[in-house]
């Protein structure tokens, strides 16, 4: 969309102008439709079904290395933690994907649990299901409603 030049001061505004900012107005209102597709649904604990405008979502993608050049054993744990940039309004939903950041075959075989998210943060650990040396790191999609 073109943008429109503003007027110098002191400037009188002509039809053609009034008329250049009704355009672009409408071409907004156009691009903006109140279409259902342009809503998001966040199911919130302990609050239910939350239905927002798209752009009144918050939606993060964090990443936070938990193990870099390490050896683990077969049951092992590491903790992690990531802390949102601003707070939810109601616990976001969040998905984690460990990344095998080494390439090796002990750091294909881990799993993910999340331990707690708040409106605030998320913690996790891997647990990892085989011996080796592993450099791993955890990719997150958090999506809810800003506080």
């Amino acid at each position: 969309m073109a943008k429109l030049p503003l007027p110098e001061r002191g400037q009188p505004l002509d039809v053609a102008y009034i008329y250049e900012l009704a355009n672009a107005l409408n071409d907004v209102a156009s691009q903006v439709s109140s279409s259902t597709n342009k809503y998001v649904s966040v199911d919130a604990p302990g609050v239910g079904r939350q239905n927002v405008k798209a752009s009144e979502a918050r939606i993060i993608g964090g990443y936070v290395d938990v193990v870099i050049s390490s050896t683990r054993t077969k049951g092992q744990e590491s903790p992690f933690s990531y802390d949102f940039p601003t707070d939810f309004k109601y616990t976001p939903i969040v998905t984690a994907t460990p990344i095998n950041v080494g390439a090796t075959d002990a750091g294909k075989d881990v799993t993910v649990v999340l331990k707690s998210i708040t409106t605030s943060k998320v913690e996790g650990v891997i647990r990892f299901n085989n011996t080796g040396d592993v450099s791993v790191a955890v990719n997150l999609i958090i999506v809810g409603i800003p506080n």
